[in-house]
C-alpha cells in the first residue's frame, strides 16, 4: 500500500508527495538501497540490563532468527538523544515483569545498513541542532522553535517520513508477521508495517501531536488525555483544510510509559522522602544531561546556585552526565572551586547501582557525578538515582512523565513545553522555569520549604491511584492482545 498518498483518509498533494519521492531518492544516492537483501538476526543477552529487565539485544547474523512469539515482544528503537531508549527500557521493564523476553530491536545498531545509514545521519543533524539552539537565542527562536513545534507537526513531513521508512524493512524478513511489536519511535514503527508486520503498537512520546509520529496501520498510543484529542483529530496538521480524524481504532489513550521497578516502589520511595524532609537531612537533587549534551552552562548556573547549601550539608547533587564526560569538564571549568566536594563514579555501573541503593536508607552529602560511556548504564543510571533523590531537575523531555518531584527548566524543542505543561497540571512537577531567575526562585522555595515537596509526592501517590503510571504495562497488553 503506497502509505504517502493518503494518510488516514486525508489525500495528500501531488507536490508534496513528489517531494517525498526525491527525498527518498536523495538517500538511496547517498546509502544505496537494501529493501531486496535478506537480512538475518541472532539474540544476545544485554550485557547491562539483560539480568535487569530480561532485554535480549538483536544483532546481525548469517543464520536465520528463531523467536518465540508466544512469550515475546519486539521493542523497536533508534538511538535518538536518550528519550526513546527510555520508553524503550520502561516497555521492556513492564514486559519482563508479565513474564515476556524483550527484544531490542534498535535500527541505529546495524551498521552498513541503509536504515542505519540514514538514521545515523539524521541524529547528527537532530543532536547539532539542539546543542547550537541552546548557544544562539536567534537560531532557537527562527529556526529550532518553529521546526519542532510547527515543521514536525505538518502532515505533509508525515508524506515524506512515509516514504523513507520504506527504506528500512530490509531488517524485518526474521520476524513472524503476527508477532508483538512495540516501537517506540516512528521510524521502527513505519518500516514494521511497510515489512508486513500486522501487530505493531506505535508507542507516541510526546504530548504535542505530531505529524511526525504517525504510523498509520499500527495502533498509536499516547501518555495523556490531551495528546489523544489532539491526535485523533489530527489537530493542526494541515492548516489550509480540515482533515479526516484517526479511526478509533488507531488510538489508545494508555497513561505514562513507566518502568515496573518504578511504579511499584512510588509509595515507599515517597515515604523515604518525607522522612527525609522532616529529618532535616540534606535535599537531594538529581541534575540529568540529555543523550545531545545540551544546557551545560545552565547546568553549571544551577549547580553555583546550590553549592551554599551542599557546602553547609543541606543540600545534595547526584549529576549523571549520561555518556557525555565532556560536559562535566566544561561544567568543572566554570566552577573550579568544587572538586572537594565531588565524588566521581566513572563507568561502573554495579558501583552506581550499588550507590543507588544504598542511598535509598543511607545519608548522602556532597557532590555525586556519575559517567558511563555504555548507553544502557548512561540511561538507566538516571532511573537508578531518582528512586533516591527529591527532585529530578530536567528539561520536559520523557522524564517529565515520570513519578518523581520535578523542577523544569528550560525545554529544547517547542515540541517539549506541553510535557512541562501536564506535570505542573498533575502537581508531580513545576512549571517551565525557562530563565535562571525563574530557576532559581523554585530552588529557593524548594530548598528553605517542605511544602512544594510534600504536596509533590502526595499528587504523585495520587495520581499512581488512577493508574496515571501504567502506560508502559497497557501496552504491553495492548500488543498482547493485538496479537491474538
Amino acid at each position: 500500500m503506497e502509505r504517502s498518498k493518503v494518510i488516514f483518509g486525508n489525500k495528500m498533494k501531488n507536490s508534496d508527495y513528489r517531494k517525498a519521492v526525491r527525498k527518498e531518492k536523495g538517500f538511496v544516492r547517498k546509502y544505496g538501497d537494501d529493501r531486496e537483501k535478506c537480512y538475518h538476526l541472532k539474540a544476545v543477552a544485554n550485557e547491562t540490563l539483560g539480568d535487569r529487565l530480561g532485554i535480549m539485544d538483536l544483532k546481525l547474523s548469517d543464520s536465520p532468527l528463531k523467536i518465540d512469539k508466544s512469550n515475546s515482544i519486539v521493542i523497536g528503537n533508534i538511538r535518538m538523544g536518550f528519550g526513546h531508549y527510555r520508553i524503550s527500557m520502561a516497555i521492556a521493564s513492564a514486559a519482563h515483569s508479565m513474564g515476556l523476553t524483550p527484544y531490542w530491536f534498535d535500527l541505529n545498531s546495524f551498521k552498513g545498513t541503509t536504515a542505519t545509514s540514514i538514521i545515523s545521519s539524521q541524529n547528527e543533524l537532530y543532536s547539532l541542532g539542539s546543542r547550537i539552539s541552546q548557544k544562539s537565542r536567534l537560531f532557537n527562536n527562527f529556526v529550532w522553535e518553529p521546526l519542532n513545534s510547527d515543521g514536525f507537526r505538518k502532515l505533509s513531513y508525515n508524506c515524506s517520513d512515509q516514504k523513507v521508512s520504506e527504506l528500512m524493512t530490509g531488517l524485518y524478513n526474521d520476524f513472524p508477521e503476527d508477532i508483538p511489536f512495540a516501537a517506540t519511535h516512528v521510524w521502527p514503527a513505519q518500516s514494521a508495517v511497510h515489512a508486513g508486520l500486522t501487530n505493531v503498537v506505535n508507542v507516541v512520546p510526546d504530548n504535542w501531536p505530531m505529524a511526525l509520529h504517525l504510523a498509520e496501520g499500527a495502533v498509536h498510543t499516547v501518555q495523556t488525555q490531551s495528546a489523544y484529542m489532539g491526535y485523533k483529530v489530527l489537530r493542526g496538521m494541515d492548516k489550509k483544510r480540515s482533515l479526516k480524524p484517526m479511526p478509533d481504532s488507531s488510538i489508545v489513550y494508555t497513561g505514562h510509559y513507566i518502568d515496573h521497578e518504578l511504579v511499584t516502589n512510588i509509595e515507599s520511595d515517597n515515604e523515604k522522602r518525607i522522612k527525609r524532609i522532616d529529618s532535616c537531612a540534606p535535599r537531594r537533587y538529581l541534575l540529568t544531561i540529555g543523550g545531545a549534551g545540551a544546557q551545560q552552562e545552565m547546568f553549571a548556573d544551577i549547580i553555583r546556585q546550590l553549592l551554599p547549601s551542599v557546602r553547609k550539608r543541606k543540600a545534595a547533587l547526584f549529576i549523571n552526565l549520561g555518556d557525555h564526560y565532556d560536559a562535566w569538564k566544561n561544567i568543572r571549568n566554570r566552577l573550579p572551586n568544587i572538586s572537594k566536594m565531588v565524588t566521581e563514579h566513572i563507568n561502573d555501573f554495579d558501583e552506581t547501582a550499588a550507590f543507588a541503593d544504598a542511598a535509598l536508607d543511607w545519608p548522602v552529602d556532597g557532590i555525586h557525578v556519575f559517567y558511563h560511556a555504555d548507553i544502557f548504564a548512561a540511561v538507566y543510571s538516571t532511573n537508578l538515582l531518582m528512586r533516591a533523590c527529591d527532585v529530578l531537575i530536567t528539561k520536559p523531555s520523557e522524564l517529565a512523565f515520570y513519578p518523581v518531584p520535578k523542577l523544569m527548566i528550560k525545554r529544547v524543542g517547542g515540541h517539549e513545553a506541553w510535557g512541562a505543561v501536564r506535570a505542573a497540571e498533575i502537581g508531580d512537577g513545576t512549571y517551565e522555569c525557562d530563565t535562571m531567575k525563574d530557576i532559581n526562585a523554585m530552588l529557593r522555595a524548594i530548598q528553605r520549604s517542605d511544602s512544594i515537596l510534600k504536596f509533590m509526592c502526595g499528587n504523585i501517590n495520587e495520581a499512581k491511584s488512577h493508574g496515571v503510571y501504567n502506560g508502559a504495562y497497557k501496552v504491553v497488553e495492548l500488543a498482547l492482545k493485538e496479537r491474538n
